[in-house]
This record gives C-alpha cells, structure tokens and sequence, in this order.
C-alpha cells in the first residue's frame, strides 16, 4: 500500500441528461423547468473521477458507443488522469444514458446502459491485468451480473480485494457476496441485502451509507455511525458515488477502515455543494482542507459548552 494506491474499476460510462425544477412532476403532468445541461456520468466514471481526485492511480474497464457520448466521456476521463486503455468502443451501439429530475432538493434518475451491457466477461478476461495490478477492485451493479460474478472470481484469485456498490439492487449470489472485502449499500440497499440467507456471514464487511447522517460498520461485533458533516445541499446526485471512490482509495493506501470512512464522508459532504455527478466531486486537498476546518469549529463548540 502507497500513497498513490491503484484503484481497478469495472463498471459503468453514461452521458447525464440533466433537468432541474421547481416542482417535481406527478403523473401525466407536464411542467415548464429551470434549466437543461450534460454531464459524464454512470456509476462506475464517477466513482473513477471521484478515486482520482483523491489520488488514486485509476484503471477502468468499461465500454462505450460509437457516438459523440462515447467520445466526450472518454476524453473526460483521460482528463481527469483515468487510465482508459481498458475502455472499448461498441459499434452501432449507443454510449448509455442517464435522465435526471433535480427538484426539491432530491433527484429521480432513469438510466439507459446502451454500451454498458456490452462489459462482458469476455472484456474484463481480456483486460484482467489491470485487476491484477492493483490494490483493489470497485465493483457497481450498472453492468451485467454475469461480469460481476467473473471480476469477483478473477480478483479473488489474484488476491485483490473487492469493494462491491450494490447499487441499482440487484439481488446476487453467494459467490459475490461472500467474495468481497466490502459492500456499500444504501439505507434501503441494505434492507434488500438482509434478506439474504447469507447476511450473517457478510455483515462485517458492510459500511452503509446514512446521507448527512454519515456511514455504519461493524468493528467488533458492533454497529457504528461515523458522523457525516452538515452542508449547504444544492444537488445530491453523485454523493454515493463520491464516498465510493474516496472510500476504496483510502482503504487502498492502507487507512484504517473507521479513518477511511470518515475521509469518505467528508468528499461526499463536499460533493453535494455543487450541481453535476462530477463536478462537485472534491480533490484530495479539499477534503483535507474540509477536514482541519471542521475540526477546527468542533474544537470552538467544545470549549463553548
């Protein structure tokens, strides 16, 4: 483990349509919104950019389509210092989508996957030296199964570990679940995983992200909250993504689990001062910045008190 840790990524590539609103509409309604914008986006770039900027070494292994999407993206992330040679490009395929609604300080997302069905077993075998080379593997669900299932199996035999984002819920396996060092799930994510036969078994290894609140682990044989931090919110769509990427960076330099989860929520507190998936994803310099400063105040209130 070093201070520049090489994260793999295995996942997702989508182009964000953006809509904001005052209202969010119901069903059949039409309304008049405030704005229109795109941004590179899909789960597995933001959670790439997000490791990058905090000073990852980042592999990708993702596909994208023959279109000016596909093109934009990939460019976007050469520029955010992603490593891209594991990225293919799918012929007569389009670059996937993802439709969001900002309104009411919260976000309805729709995505599309387009090229990102086409990241197949086949692609990662073909690109299983980046795995091999790194200090972990982060892992969403925006990708097929069957590919979640062979990157979990490829890591484990290169003794990488794997950081799984259960995120859009699907339910999976207990080769996956019982093959990977950690899993993030969301508040409602994690009542879907409790479901499984095999949640027992997997618990230790689940840090649940709480929003503002922050995020719960396990540390010996109890449940504990590292406490998020309080923002201005202007738009959430990225944070989950933002505390993934931080969070599989600092366990890959070798931080303790609880130090990592607390530097994750910071990046994802900053995350959502800004409007884009991407663009208010913090650097490493920021977060730590964001950290001595609230420090600071807490350090005020105390002796206040």
């Amino acid at each position: 483990m070093t201070d520049k840790p090489t994260v793999c990524i295995v996942g997702s590539i989508n182009m964000d349509l953006t809509v904001s609103a005052k209202n969010m509409p119901v069903k059949g309604e039409t309304i008049l919104g405030d704005d229109f914008f795109t941004n590179p986006g899909g789960k597995g770039a933001n959670q790439a950019v997000a490791a990058a900027r905090m000073g990852a070494s980042v592999n990708f292994i993702g596909a994208v389509g023959d279109d000016t999407f596909g093109k934009t993206v990939t460019d976007n992330l050469k520029r955010e210092g992603v490593h891209t040679e594991g990225i293919t490009t799918v012929p007569d395929t389009p670059t996937g989508i993802a439709n969001i609604i900002l309104s009411e300080r919260d976000n309805r997302i729709i995505v599309v996957s387009g090229a990102n069905n086409q990241v197949t077993p086949q692609l990662v075998e073909e690109k299983r030296k980046l795995i091999e080379q790194s200090d972990i593997v982060l892992l969403q669900l925006e990708i097929p199964i069957s590919t979640i299932e062979f990157t979990v199996r490829i890591a484990g035999e290169a003794g990488v570990p794997v950081m799984l984002n259960p995120a859009p819920f699907q339910q999976l396996k207990k080769s996956v679940l019982c093959n990977v060092s950690y899993l993030t799930p969301n508040e409602l994510e994690d009542d879907e995983l409790q479901k499984s036969p095999f949640y027992k078994q997997i618990e230790t290894g689940i840090i649940t992200t709480k929003g503002e609140q922050g995020a719960a682990f396990t540390e010996d044989g109890n449940r504990q909250l590292i406490a998020g931090h309080h923002v201005d919110v202007v738009d959430t769509t990225g944070a989950g993504d933002t505390f993934n990427g931080a969070l599989a960076t600092e366990i890959a330099r070798g931080k303790k689990l609880h130090q990592a989860i607390h530097t994750a929520n910071a990046a994802a507190a900053l995350s959502v001062t800004k409007i884009g998936a991407q663009n208010g994803m913090p650097t490493r310099k920021q977060v730590e910045e964001f950290l001595q400063e609230d420090e600071h105040h807490e350090k005020i209130r105390h002796s206040e008190s």
